[in-house]
C-alpha cells in the first residue's frame, strides 16, 4: 500500500534542507558569497518595505572654537533610509497520486522527494543568482532588484531605493565605458576606477567580472605571475587580486555575470535581506492538493531583496 504520510515527508524533507538551500543560493553567486562573508545577509522580520538606513550629509555644526565662543546647536537632518520592496520567488515541488502508489515504501518516497528537492534547490539558486545582475524589471517588475539597478550605466538618472539620483548626487555610483581595452591598457583604466571609489578606509573589496573581463585582466597579470589568493579559495570562486580587492570570475559556463562588464563593489554597503519566514522554506507545512488533479504540491518560497546603503561606493566598467 502507499505510504500514508507522504505529505509529512514532502514538507519535512524541504524543511530539513532549508538551511542547505539558503547556503547553496549564496554560494551560487560571487557577490552573494562576499556579502555573506561580510556578515551582511540580514533577515527582515516584517514591514511593508525593507529599509536601509544611510547618512547623506555631514553635521554642519562641526567647527573650531576658542574659549567662550558660542557653539552651534542647530538641528541637523543627516540621516535617511533607502526603501526596497519585498520580491517573491517560489519553486513548487509536485508528486502525483500515481507516483505515490508506485513508490510504496517510505525510503522510496524519500528518495523521490530528495531528488526533486535537489532540483528545486538548484533552480532557486539559479533564479536568484541571475536576478542579482538584473534591474528588477523582469517578470513584470516582480524580479529581485539587482546590480543593473544598483550600479546602472546611467548613474545620474532614475530612482533607486526610493531616492532620485537626478536630485541627490550622493546616491550616484561610478560608471566608466572602457571602450576597446586590451591586456596592455586595462590596468591603467582600472587604476582610475579604483581611485574614484576610495574614501579614507572605504574602498572596493570585490570586483566581479564576466569571462571577457576576467580573461583580459588575467592576461595582463601573467607576466608578473600573480595568481589566486589561497585564503579565498574556500569561497568557491576563482580569484586574483587588484590592489587589495578580490577579482572574482562570475562568468564561465552558465554564469550570470553581465556581458562585457566588471562591477566594482564595496560590500560594506551591500546587503542580502531575506524575510526570516520566507528564506527558502516551505510556504506552508499543510497538505496542498490540486482541485482537479490527483497530485500534491509543496512550495519552496523566498521573499526579500538585494539592498544598498552606499551607492557612491559602487562602480561599473564596460568594454566594447
Amino acid at each position: 500500500m502507499a505510504f500514508p504520510n507522504v505529505s509529512d515527508i514532502v514538507a519535512t524533507t524541504i524543511e530539513s534542507r532549508s538551511r542547505r538551500i539558503q547556503d547553496n543560493v549564496t554560494k551560487n553567486n560571487g557577490l552573494l558569497t562576499y556579502i555573506k562573508d561580510k556578515g551582511n545577509v540580514r533577515p527582515v522580520s516584517g514591514g511593508s518595505v525593507i529599509f536601509e538606513e544611510l547618512s547623506f550629509a555631514e553635521n554642519a555644526n562641526a567647527g573650531w572654537y576658542s574659549g567662550y565662543d558660542l557653539l552651534p546647536t542647530n538641528p541637523q537632518d543627516v540621516l535617511s533610509a533607502a526603501q526596497y520592496d519585498f520580491k517573491q520567488a517560489a519553486v513548487p515541488v509536485i508528486i502525483s497520486g500515481l507516483e505515490q502508489l508506485k513508490n510504496s515504501g517510505k525510503e522510496q518516497i524519500i528518495d523521490l522527494m530528495e531528488s526533486r528537492i535537489r532540483v528545486a534547490e538548484s533552480t532557486m539558486a539559479n533564479l536568484i543568482a541571475a536576478a542579482i545582475y538584473s534591474d528588477g524589471t523582469g517578470a513584470g517588475g516582480k524580479q529581485l532588484v539587482g546590480l543593473d539597478a544598483a550600479v546602472p550605466i546611467t548613474p545620474s538618472t532614475g530612482t533607486y531605493g526610493g531616492i532620485d539620483r537626478g536630485t541627490w548626487t550622493f546616491w550616484r555610483p561610478k560608471f566608466t565605458a572602457g571602450g576597446a581595452l586590451t591586456a596592455t591598457t586595462i590596468q591603467a583604466s582600472m587604476n582610475s576606477m579604483w581611485a574614484s571609489l576610495v574614501r579614507g578606509k572605504d574602498r572596493v573589496n570585490v570586483i566581479v567580472m564576466d569571462s571577457l573581463w576576467w580573461t583580459m585582466y588575467v592576461a595582463s597579470l601573467q607576466p608578473q605571475q600573480r595568481f589566486t589568493d589561497p585564503s579565498r579559495a574556500t569561497l568557491g570562486f576563482p580569484t586574483v587580486k587588484f590592489m587589495d580587492a578580490d577579482v572574482v570570475l562570475d562568468g564561465g559556463i552558465g554564469g550570470f555575470a553581465t556581458t562585457n562588464t566588471s562591477y566594482w563593489l564595496n560590500t560594506d554597503y551591500l546587503y542580502f535581506r531575506p524575510h526570516r519566514d520566507r528564506n527558502m522554506v516551505p510556504l506552508n507545512p499543510n497538505r496542498r492538493y490540486a482541485v482537479n488533479q490527483d497530485a500534491e504540491v509543496q512550495i519552496l518560497a523566498f521573499a526579500g531583496n538585494l539592498t544598498c546603503s552606499g551607492s557612491m561606493f559602487q562602480g561599473r566598467m564596460t568594454k566594447t
